[in-house]
């Protein structure tokens, strides 16, 4: 079993607590199929068949309802106080633990805003309302997406120590990567060297393989969520890199951002290196904001602010997103008070979580300028996870 599940179980009752739930209801099936994104969390990788109900109570004295040829495996797990089998039905059994318990708020994976608190699917959802109805639990019921912020989050020690060693191989990949690269290697040949490093160590891509790395050179290049193309290197392009390796199941996501000489230039045209600066300053000046119980909207608006009073346009996007577990974590982001970001940047953040910051913007005729850093939330304000980009990286044709 692995021992960072039980810490993060071990986080609950303290979270539920402050957060005033009773009881943690996680309600599934088929999960081989369909898994609730908080299970590897706090159950692990063994899937479960029947309907199964997993109560976390904010005792510490927690109770698995499963199928009876899954019971033995969750027991060994050492998670619940208590693991009661059924084969015909789960609702009785069910209600009998609720009265249990007797919780007044019951917390399940209903989420508007955050995706990882949201695994409880339509189905599932009105077929555990018809097992509560006649009951008092039916109107007790409560969306999980704080709890589940607060504990994907709040990263533990262990956590953030598996952290630094996916930034520290990520980065590790990088240098190796800037001092192979040469004009006329195409996007497609960068990030299949990448992946053969990657394959070497016998690491994962923190997010889909296609897309990781995104490799952008020059003006002509697709920036975002893309596959590196057939363009290829050359002097006077901005080369820029996204990505990230998975280590031990946790992420590092980081961006990376070069300039190729041309044969007569000993350091980058003024206009690329105003980016650089421009970027650079921005990530500090985000980093300089962060402190525990400041907005996300607060930090972006910060860093937003730099990248608007130089001169260049607003980026589409947030400066930062929660990571670790997955490169994109779920939770509260710094990002802007748009709508089609909910509540996310309203939330306020708290220390052991785990951020990125990114902005970037676009040098007419010389391509991308983005920068990625990954930080810590600490009671004092910000800590790096990593070594930061702080001179843009030239390369000799």
């Amino acid at each position: 079993m692995n021992p960072l599940i039980h810490e993060k179980c071990a986080q609950l009752p303290d979270l539920m607590k402050n957060l005033d739930i009773d009881l943690w209801l996680v309600f599934v099936r088929e999960t081989s199929a369909f898994a609730d994104p908080v299970l590897p969390l706090i159950f692990g990788d063994s899937g479960l068949t029947w309907e199964s109900a997993l109560l976390f109570s904010k005792t510490g004295q927690h109770t698995a309802i499963v199928g009876q040829f899954e019971a033995d495996e969750v027991l060994t797990k050492g998670i619940f106080a208590s693991v009661i089998s059924y084969d015909e039905a789960i609702r009785p059994l069910l209600l009998e633990s609720l009265n249990h318990y007797q919780p007044h708020k019951i917390a399940i994976n209903t989420s508007m805003h955050n995706v990882q608190a949201d695994g409880l699917s339509h189905g599932m959802h009105r077929i555990l309302q018809g097992y509560l109805s006649g009951s008092p639990y039916l109107n007790r019921l409560i969306s999980s997406e704080e709890l589940v912020s607060a504990l994907r989050g709040q990263k533990t020690a262990a956590e953030l120590n598996l952290i630094r060693a996916a930034i520290a191989e990520t980065l590790a990949i990088y240098q190796k990567t800037m001092d192979w690269v040469r004009p006329g290697m195409s996007e497609m040949d960068i990030a299949a060297y990448m992946h053969q490093q990657v394959d070497d160590l016998g690491l994962a891509t923190a997010w889909v393989r296609s897309g990781c790395p995104s490799v952008n050179t020059g003006p002509e290049s697709p920036v975002g969520h893309s596959s590196p193309t057939a363009l290829t290197v050359q002097p006077g392009h901005i080369l820029h890199f996204d990505f990230g390796v998975l280590k031990a199941d946790y992420c590092a996501d980081i961006q990376r951002v070069a300039y190729i000489l041309k044969p007569h230039e000993t350091q980058a045209p003024k206009p690329v290196q105003k980016g650089f600066d421009t970027v650079r300053l921005a990530v500090e000046v985000a980093f300089q904001a962060i402190q525990p119980g400041v907005r996300g909207m607060d930090v972006d608006a910060a860093a937003r602010k730099t990248i608007l009073d130089a001169g260049y346009p607003e980026y589409k996007y947030a400066t930062g997103h929660q990571m670790g577990r997955l490169a994109h974590d779920g939770g509260g982001i710094l990002g802007p008070n748009w709508e089609r970001y909910g509540n996310l940047p309203e939330q306020r953040l708290e220390v052991g979580q785990v951020y990125t910051i990114e902005p970037g913007l676009m040098v007419p005729g010389y391509g991308y300028l983005g920068l990625e850093e990954d930080i810590v939330v600490t009671e004092n304000g910000a800590e790096y996870l990593g070594a930061p980009q702080r001179e843009l990286i030239l390369l000799n044709a």
